[in-house]
C-alpha cells in the first residue's frame, strides 16, 4: 500500500550551486574559459598527434586517448553545469540524468585504464628497452585501450542498469550540479543496499587494482633508474615519467576523496568541491601537463605552425 502513495519521478532538478547565489555569475565567468580551454587543449592534442608522424609512437597513441576521454567527459557534465549558472537550467529528464551516471561511470574508468597502460609503456620503456617496439606494437597499444575501455562500458551498463531500478519519489532534487550516483542513492526511496555495494566493489576493485598495477609498474621504473650510473642518465630516464606521475596524482587523489566512500550529506557537499576539481579543472590540466614542458610536443607544434605560414605565403 505504501508504494501506491509514491509518485514516480520523470524529471530531477540540479541544485548546482543555489546554495550559494551569490557565487553563481562569478562561477560561470571563471568556469566557461576553463571549459573552453579544455576543449581547445585536448582537441588539439588530439590533432597534434594524429597530423604529426614524429608522435606516433606508443605514449602519445595512449596520450590522445587520454585527450578524447577528458573530452568527452567534460563535455557530457560541463555545458549543463555552465547552462545553471547562467540561466537557472537545472531541470534534466530521468532519461538524460541515466545518461550522465552512464558516462561518468565508463569515460571515469576509461580514464584509469588508460593511464595504467601509460604506466606500462613507460615500464617496457625503461625496463626492457630493447624489446619494446615488440611489446608495444601498434596491435598490443590498441587492444591496451580498446579491451579495458570495453569492460568499462560494460561496466558502466550494469551500474547504470541498477541505478534505473531504484525508486524515485517524493524530492526530486539532486543536491550536485551533475547526475551521479551518491546523490541519486540518497534521494531514492528504495533499498540501495545491493547498488551501493556494487557501486562500491566495483569502484574500489577497478581503481585499487588499476593504481596498484601502476604502482608496480613504478616499482620496477625506480629500480632500474637507480641502477643507471649518473646522475643526469638517471634525472632525464626519470623526467619522461613525471607528466604521467602528476597526472595519476591527480585522478586518483581526487577521485579516492569523492568516490570510494559512504555518500552522506556532509559527504555530499564536500564531493561537490572534489567533483569540481575532477569534471572541471583537471581535464583541462592534462593537456597542459603534457605539453607545457615537452619539447616533442612543442617541436611538433612548431613543425604545424611553420608547414602553416610556409603554404600561405606560397613556399
Amino acid at each position: 500500500m505504501a508504494e501506491e502513495n509514491h509518485t514516480s519521478v520523470s524529471v530531477f532538478v540540479l541544485l548546482g550551486f543555489a546554495d550559494q547565489p551569490e557565487l553563481q555569475r562569478p562561477l560561470f565567468v571563471l568556469f566557461l574559459p576553463v571549459y573552453i580551454i579544455t576543449v581547445v587543449g585536448n582537441l588539439g592534442m588530439i590533432i597534434l598527434i594524429t597530423m604529426d608522424s614524429q608522435l606516433h609512437t606508443p605514449m602519445y597513441f595512449f596520450l590522445s586517448n587520454l585527450a578524447l576521454a577528458d573530452l568527452c567527459y567534460s563535455s557530457s557534465v560541463t555545458p549543463r553545469m555552465l547552462a545553471n549558472l547562467a540561466a537557472g537550467y537545472k531541470d534534466i529528464s530521468f532519461t538524460e540524468c541515466l545518461i550522465q551516471c552512464y558516462l561518468f561511470i565508463a569515460l571515469t574508468l576509461t580514464e584509469s585504464f588508460i593511464l595504467t597502460a601509460m604506466a606500462y609503456d613507460r615500464y617496457v620503456a625503461i625496463c626492457n628497452p630493447l624489446t619494446y617496439t615488440t611489446k608495444m606494437s601498434r596491435k598490443v597499444c590498441i587492444c591496451l585501450v580498446a579491451v579495458p575501455s570495453a569492460y568499462g562500458f560494460l561496466d558502466a551498463t550494469i551500474q547504470t542498469i541498477f541505478t534505473f531500478r531504484l525508486t524515485f519519489c517524493s524530492s526530486n532534487v539532486i543536491n550536485h550540479f551533475y547526475c551521479a550516483d551518491p546523490p541519486l542513492l540518497k534521494l531514492s526511496c528504495s533499498d540501495t543496499h545491493v547498488k551501493f555495494t556494487l557501486m562500491s566493489i566495483s569502484a574500489s576493485f577497478n581503481l585499487i587494482s588499476s593504481l596498484v598495477v601502476i604502482l608496480i609498474s613504478y616499482i620496477f621504473i625506480l629500480s632500474a633508474i637507480l641502477k643507471i650510473p649518473s646522475a643526469a642518465g638517471r634525472h632525464k630516464t626519470f623526467s619522461t615519467c613525471g607528466f604521467h606521475l602528476t597526472a595519476v596524482t591527480l585522478f586518483y587523489g581526487t577521485l579516492f576523496a569523492m568516490y570510494v566512500r559512504y555518500p552522506s550529506s556532509l559527504s555530499l557537499e564536500q564531493s561537490k568541491i572534489v567533483s569540481v576539481f575532477y569534471v572541471v579543472v583537471i581535464p583541462m590540466l592534462n593537456p597542459l601537463i603534457y605539453s607545457l614542458r615537452n619539447k616533442e610536443v612543442k617541436g611538433a607544434l612548431k613543425r604545424l605552425l611553420g608547414t602553416k605560414v610556409r603554404s600561405q605565403i606560397g613556399f
